[in-house]
């Protein structure tokens, strides 16, 4: 049974302190999900439901204990319908996605959303567990990246995920040029699809409690920038190296939620399926070299499909960097520029990490059914030297 994806709904992505960061990160999940039953009010029966299920890389503030099943609530489902939540980190959401696919697939739902949130600009401090007894002094660590960090672990193996994409980089030789016009191109193609009309009908409104204007695009996106604006800024995460703010992703708020079922919900909820998931994998390797990593999710999804890169009609890889989509395309130079992010990606977008995979494979299948179909592959780096690749066919 085959697990279609019946229609989509996204927030804006929020810059990091900007205009959603007045929204609750619960409150922040549960806005998608309330869009998609507006949207099927006269013929969904919210109680037909059978799971929600997203992905959240924090988990330590405001998104706590079951982000899924507060969301649902949140969102004014019926007590009866359940929630969870999973963290495969930037490809939590994309987890999300895949479990509610295979619920499907394997006749256990036939109705379920699924998705993704992060509220970057509201992640806590904590303070850790002191080492000693009455202790002189307590340490608030930040709850982005790594913390915590336990000292078994290999130092190789906890460097931030920009160095780590850096040195990786600098191996491929991809250098500060080719990423920077990368980031130019997604930020001007972003633009151009925003101002196309691209992400009507996907992306609704939000009004955070602390404004009286509603966030109506994504705002990270630069429709201004150049590439002297972005050969200007420098290096992030060492002295000289080719990695900038600029060919990176930014810190966002967002979320967004997938109304998946079979082909018999779609044909009583009377909608055209976006797309339907057709394959999945993940990898993983040694914790610093996700970048390497992308590229093998690829090639392993591909061959337990018995699918050519040549075939493949769009590609939708998550930006975390310009130098992830760069070294994929190193990797596997069959794959045709001309068929990557066309409307842009994360670079422009923002990357709320839970919510970044989601976001990816809805626009894949949006992009897909306005050129005529075929099979897209959505494409997530993930930190700890992991990638998920996910198939669908729109």
């Amino acid at each position: 049974m085959p697990a279609l994806i019946l229609d989509a709904a996204r927030t804006p992505f929020g810059r990091y302190r900007g205009g959603l960061s007045g929204v609750r990160v619960d409150d922040l999940a549960a806005l998608p999900i309330s869009e998609l039953v507006r949207r099927h009010s006269a013929t969904l029966d919210p109680a037909r439901v059978d799971d929600v299920v997203y992905g959240n890389t924090n988990g330590a503030g405001e998104e706590n204990r079951n982000v899924g099943r507060m969301a649902a609530l949140l969102a004014g489902l019926p007590v009866t319908v359940p929630g969870s939540t999973v963290n495969r980190l930037c490809a939590s959401g994309g987890e999300a996605v895949v479990l509610a696919g295979r619920a499907i697939a394997a006749g256990d739902a036939e109705v379920v959303i699924a998705g993704g949130v992060e509220g970057m600009s509201r992640a806590p401090f904590v303070v850790p567990r002191p080492a000693q007894a009455m202790p002189d002094r307590m340490e608030l660590v930040p709850t982005l990246g790594w913390r915590m960090v336990n000292p078994r672990m290999l130092q190789e193996w906890t460097v931030p995920m920009g160095l780590a994409a850096e040195r990786a980089a600098v191996e491929l030789g991809i250098d500060r040029a080719e990423m920077d016009q990368f980031a130019l191109r997604s930020h001007r193609r972003a633009a151009a699809a925003w101002d196309a009309g691209v992400h009507d009908g996907f992306v609704f409104p939000v009004l955070a409690p602390d404004s009286s204007h509603p966030v109506r695009r994504d705002e990270s996106v630069r429709p201004e920038t150049s590439a002297a604006k972005l050969g200007s800024l420098r290096s992030a995460f060492s002295t000289d190296g080719p990695v900038t703010a600029g060919n990176s992703s930014p810190l966002n708020d967002g979320a967004v939620a997938l109304l998946l079922g079979t082909e018999r919900t779609a044909a009583e909820l009377g909608v055209q399926p976006l797309g339907e998931i057709v394959g999945s994998a993940v990898v993983a390797g040694e914790p610093q070299s996700f970048l390497g990593a992308a590229a093998l999710a690829v090639r392993k999804l591909l061959a337990r499909m018995s699918v050519k890169a040549e075939d493949v009609a769009l590609w939708e890889i998550n930006e975390a960097f310009a130098a992830v989509v760069l070294a994929v395309q190193r990797h596997l130079p069959e794959i045709a520029p001309e068929r990557v992010n066309v409307h842009g990606g994360a670079i422009a977008y923002g990357h709320p990490l839970g919510a970044s995979t989601p976001r990816v494979i809805a626009d894949l299948c949006r992009h897909l059914r306005a050129r005529g179909g075929g099979v897209g592959v959505a494409v997530s780096c993930v930190a700890v030297g992991q990638a998920q690749a996910i198939a669908v066919r729109g």
